[in-house]
Parts: C-alpha cells; structure tokens; sequence
C-alpha cells in the first residue's frame, strides 16, 4: 500500500509539473533535441502529423505508471493537446523520465489517433535516442545500438509501423521495463 501511495504521489508530481506554464518552451526545445537528430529528421519533413510529449515520468515496482502530457501538430501547425498514460503489472523496477514523439505517416494515422482513445499494442516499441546512439527498445527490454552517424535516412523511413513511428529520448533514470506497449493517449482538439 506504502508504495502504490508513493506512485501516485509521483505521478501526481508529474502532473502539476507538465501543467506549469514555464513548461510551454519545453516543447520547442524537445522538437529541437528529435530534429537535430539524423535518424528522426526525415520524419519532420516527410509525416502528416505528429505528437510530441516532453516530459514522461514512469515509475515502478511491480506495480507501475506513466504519464505526460504533450501537444499535437497536422502538417507543421498545432491542432491540439494529448495525454498520455500507462498502468502496468509485471516485472520492473525503477523510475526513468523520457520524452517521447510519435510521427503519424498520413492522414489514416493521424486519425486513428486523434478520433478515438488511441492505445498502443502490446509488442509497440520506439528507437531510442540516447547519447548518440540509437536502440530499439523491445517489450522485454532488450536493446540494439547502431551510431546515429552511420545510420541512413533510408532506415529511419522504414520505421513506421501502423502509420506511427515512435521515438523517445531518455532523460534520465533507470528501469527495467522499456516497452511503449499499453500506452493510451486521450486526445483533445483545440
């Protein structure tokens, strides 16, 4: 009971820290951080849309939760706001604060996200873009580097799946558990 009082307690930090109004420059800053990379910036000048959460803190032991709140963009303009959140049960342990961005490759995509409350499959994972080096991070939290330098546009294009690409960017932490899997996002026009 200790501990689910603590991961509340911890998500609720979140919250009021993502609500605060100093946290609007946080968004171009992240944009920033996914558009100097070689692997992501393809996507910036290819996809119909994407989403963009600058910070999500995940946390858990057993019993785990995340959650951002981001803003979403169609065609390069702000269309509105999103939410994102994750219960989980399993093995994993640790506390991590990542941002995250998600590309939608047309507009089928874009909808399917927007429409309805959207939520990843079980087996979603992202490319991690961690100091350099990219990953992609597997449900069972196994990981593969390869240099940003050494990869091509051509592979970044290929990593759509569903009509979403999905990337994060580790702040810091460290868990266990890395899977996108089971996140649901609550969409809102503005």
């Amino acid at each position: 009971m200790q501990r689910m009082r603590l991961l509340l307690c911890a998500t609720l930090v979140m919250f009021f820290l993502t609500s605060h109004p100093a946290f609007a420059n946080k968004y171009q800053e992240t944009i920033n951080i996914y558009s100097n990379s070689q692997i992501v910036r393809p996507y910036f000048n290819s996809a119909y849309g994407y989403a963009i959460f600058p910070l999500v803190g995940k946390g858990g032991f057993i019993l785990g939760a995340s959650y951002g709140k981001g803003r979403v963009y169609r065609q390069g303009q702000l269309v509105g706001e999103a939410t994102l959140a994750k219960a989980s049960v399993g093995a994993q342990l640790g506390g991590q604060a990542f941002s995250e961005i998600i590309f939608f490759q047309n507009q089928a995509a874009f909808e399917q996200f927007t429409n309805t409350k959207f939520v990843f499959e079980a087996s979603a994972s992202a490319v991690a873009i961690v100091a350099g080096a990219q990953a992609k991070a597997g449900p069972d939290g196994s990981t593969a580097s390869k240099s940003l330098n050494t990869a091509s546009a051509d592979q970044a294009g290929s990593g759509y799946r569903n009509g979403m690409a999905t990337f994060i960017h580790i702040k810091g932490g460290l868990m266990y558990e890395a899977a996108i899997g089971g996140q649901s996002f609550e969409y809102k026009a503005l």
